[in-house]
């Protein structure tokens, strides 16, 4: 395989860590929204070309080296497959990879993306949105799409985010982002005299769909000194995609859901009572409070999988239990439902015809092979590069059932037992292809709010006006 690197585009100050399944190696600071942040991609991290054959060349355009290292794999396991395949990675810093996925697109001939990927913060401008028309529908690849689905049993929500305005898939992921609550072991067992995730569960309302019981919990913790998470961000995500509707109603014209709008108040609760530590997600305290090295140690965290793979364990002290945090952390239901990232593979439907059944093979063994020769099995096990790799959550529920999710980290849980239902829970149909720089504008609004800068009612005009100034959407 060939890459082309973007020089500038690529090199940045590394503060999180990596978030997608490489394992350890460094990322970028994330959006301004809080959003998970991408991997990073250099010059030092591409390894040697490798060439499978004389058939043609695929292009191949991600904003991370994983599904790149993925195509490796394939090809490594199938010396038979003929094609080259050429891959750019651009990274979303600085909004760099969508302009110019765009503008490959749209300039069309021998350098054109044959197949992309887009995360979840900007899928829908490619699977349902302004650049949708250069989608190819999975099934046009070849691919028998409905029994593919209902075989894998992919996550509903994933499959409407990759579902295009005519009601055909032309989108989909190998991850599953559906959310649990990370909690402290030790912290449990001393406010509530256990740390079985099913006590837990019950206690701060998992599953229920409200947030009752979640702060009655909160008040329980702060009478022991622990603030039952560390900042705002922590609830954002679990509200936001939980929530009813997206930012924009039929006509284009902005709205704020009721739960969305709730927020506000959650957020200067946080503060006001001493529910959270009041730090920024991605930033230094953040990760203090997963060292536990706070002055008053946040009791969790709300996200996927890979928050716990690629931030939380790399950031937790240590790397065997009794070290820093490690082994210290179970998952349980969350009390509502809801996903956080991800990355969704494409096709173009401009591609050379000759290419379109190597596109398929590609596709189909990333996002819905089943088996235990597909990828998925082989990321939810951690042996995509030999044993003891790290273990995820990956698209398929009959992989993850048919997998072992137990992890040290989580001191021998099995996360797949949470994280396959939490995957049904999540809602794929509040999105829009504006999210990234409308969440961005929201929150700096609610934070001004919590610290008592501004009014509600101001907050609320301010953001609505934002938007209007710099997207030019008009509120409803």
């Amino acid at each position: 395989m060939k890459r082309k690197l973007i020089a500038g585009i690529l090199t940045c100050a590394m503060s999180a860590t990596l978030l997608a399944g490489c394992g350890g190696a460094a990322a970028p600071a994330p959006a301004a929204d809080g959003a998970a942040p991408a991997a990073d991609a250099s010059a030092e991290a591409a390894p040697a070309a490798s060439e499978s054959g004389g058939k043609g060349v695929i292009n191949l355009w991600s904003f991370t080296d994983e599904v790149p290292g993925m195509v490796d794999k394939y090809i490594e396991n199938h010396p038979d497959f003929g094609y080259t395949v050429n891959s750019t990675i651009i990274a979303t810093t600085d909004g760099a990879y969508q302009p110019a996925l765009d503008a490959a697109l749209q300039a069309g001939g021998s350098e054109q993306p044959d197949m992309y990927c887009a995360e979840a913060a900007f899928v829908l401008k490619y699977s349902q949105g302004d650049m949708q028309d250069y989608a190819m529908p999975y099934k046009d690849l070849g691919i028998d799409i409905d029994a593919a689905l209902k075989e894998a049993n992919i996550a509903q929500y994933s499959v409407d985010i990759g579902t295009n305005t005519n009601g055909d898939v032309d989108a989909l992921g190998y991850q599953a982002t559906g959310g649990a609550f990370i909690y402290r072991r030790s912290i449990a067992k001393e406010v509530f005299g256990t740390d079985d995730p099913a006590e837990i569960s019950a206690a701060i309302g998992g599953g229920s769909g409200s947030w009752d019981k979640f702060w009655e919990a909160a008040a329980a913790l702060k009478e022991k000194g622990y603030p039952i998470v560390s900042g705002d961000g922590d609830i954002w995500h679990a509200v936001e995609n939980s929530s009813d509707t997206g930012w924009l109603d039929a006509d284009g014209k902005l709205q704020i859901d009721p739960k969305r709008e709730a927020f506000l108040d959650i957020s200067k609760n946080l503060t006001d009572k001493g529910w959270s530590n009041q730090t920024q997600d991605w930033q230094d305290a953040w990760f203090a409070d997963m060292k536990g090295e706070s002055e008053h140690n946040a009791f969790g965290f709300f996200g996927p999988a890979w928050l716990i793979n690629y931030t939380i364990a790399p950031n937790c002290g240590g790397e065997a239990a009794g070290e820093g945090t490690y082994g210290d952390w179970a998952i349980c239901d969350s009390p509502i439902g809801f996903f956080w990232g991800g990355t969704w593979l494409l096709a173009n439907k401009n591609m050379d015809a000759d290419k379109v059944s190597a596109v398929k093979d590609l596709i189909q063994w990333i996002t819905l092979d089943c088996t235990e020769e597909g990828l998925q099995y082989a990321w939810a096990n951690g042996t995509l590069n030999g044993e003891g790799g790290t273990k995820d959550s990956v698209a398929s529920g009959t992989v993850m059932d048919m997998s072992d999710g137990s992890l040290e980290f989580l001191g021998g849980q099995n996360m797949f037992d949470y994280f396959v239902p939490a995957n049904s829970y999540a809602n794929g149909k509040n999105l829009t292809q504006y999210d990234e720089s409308i969440n961005i504008i929201w929150r700096d609004q609610v934070r001004a709010y919590a610290a008592g800068e501004k009014d509600r009612d101001a907050a609320l005009n301010d953001f609505k006006q934002t938007v209007s100034d710099t997207l030019g959407i008009d509120a409803k």
